[in-house]
């Protein structure tokens, strides 16, 4: 039984509790980001997911400023095809690793939307960035596996006589999160965490198994994860009067401009058929709401304690160890995690939580 790891996420374009009142957003800044991070360490997380689109800061910056801010929480930060050069990305994430104690983590992003991977200046398509990923990746592993200088003959990149100074103190986790089949052929070969976006337990079961078989043809075994909101009160009737708070007088204006700029996204795709579930609840606390304002990770776990933690056991059960949550306000939800629910996981799975 593998040890369970939960991790936060760190708002970097800006925090609310409606996102229907631009007026309740908290604007992104190092004291929003701080106050996040610190909330994070106390509640037992582990590491700390650092989003990248058009809208966020810089996540390899932020990751650098929050390591050195934190003492236990690891940065989850993104190593997206095409935009630094592998044998750059090689040295970055060494000595990221060695400055902080081997507190570093990997998320292979391709891209959800075309329109603004096109708008940072990288002109390849999805299946292209997918293929790429896989020959960057293996370049990096490479790199920091090399006795001597390392020559390398790809279809994207040439290296001859390469070195990358510092090596790793031991190769750090990747995490990938993708509904496709690339995503899949890449995570079966080069992942250590597959996560999966919120979808009924028994989908998401039969998905794992699918993509056990694949990381077979390589000899590998992976982990699985859930990434997920969560909506966690006192009492089902206070959680679920704040969901619909962040929901509330949302347009289906926004709601269709959300979903046309991450149109060709497989997770997406999914995530907008999970959203047309009767009721928006695909269990009894596990909402698609979210998903009318949000791409990417839009269904929340709502309820009392023991209902969250009772959902996420269910995950739990199937075979899930990593959980990747986020919750409005990440501060004030990040301490809520800590003190209600994750005694209760703690107390459910006996020596698998630290």
């Amino acid at each position: 039984m593998r040890p369970i790891e939960f991790g936060w996420y760190v708002p970097t374009s800006g925090d609310t509790v409606s996102y229907a009142e631009p007026e309740t957003t908290i604007p992104p800044s190092m004291e929003m980001f701080d106050r996040v991070t610190q909330a994070a360490e106390k509640a037992g997380f582990t590491y700390l997911l650092l989003p990248v689109n058009t809208m966020c800061w810089e996540a390899w910056i932020v990751g650098a400023m929050m390591a050195a801010r934190t003492k236990v929480l690891a940065p989850l930060i993104a190593a997206r095809p095409g935009y630094i050069a592998p044998a750059q990305m090689a040295k970055m994430v060494a000595t990221f690793d060695q400055l902080t104690g081997g507190r570093i983590r990997i998320n292979l992003i391709a891209g959800q939307s075309e329109a603004q991977v096109e708008s940072d200046g990288i002109r390849l398509g999805k299946d292209e960035r997918y293929a790429l990923m896989d020959e960057e990746v293996t370049i990096m592993k490479a790199l920091w596996a090399a006795k001597r200088p390392l020559d390398f003959e790809g279809r994207f990149h040439t290296l001859k006589q390469a070195v990358t100074m510092p090596k790793v103190t031991k190769t750090p986790p990747f995490y990938l999160g993708g509904g496709s089949r690339q995503a899949w052929e890449v995570s079966a070969k080069h992942a250590d965490v597959h996560l999966f976006w919120g979808d009924h337990p028994d989908a998401i079961a039969r998905d794992m198994a699918e993509i056990k078989d694949m990381a077979k043809v390589w000899g590998r075994e992976l982990q699985f994860g859930m990434r997920l909101q969560i909506v966690c009160r006192d009492t089902e009737d206070e959680a679920w009067a704040a969901a619909d708070a962040l929901v509330r007088g949302v347009t289906e204006q926004q709601t269709r401009a959300v979903h046309a700029v991450y149109a060709t996204s497989v997770a997406n795709q999914r995530m907008q058929a999970l959203s047309r579930t009767p009721g928006e609840r695909l269990l009894p606390n596990l909402w698609t709401g979210i998903t009318r304002v949000r791409p990417g990770a839009g269904v929340a776990v709502v309820g009392n304690p023991q209902q969250c933690a009772d959902v996420l056991q269910q995950f739990i059960d199937i075979g899930c160890d990593s959980f990747c949550l986020s919750g409005y306000l990440h501060d004030e939800e990040a301490e809520r995690f800590g003190r209600l629910v994750r005694p209760l996981l703690k107390a459910a799975n006996p020596g698998r939580i630290a």
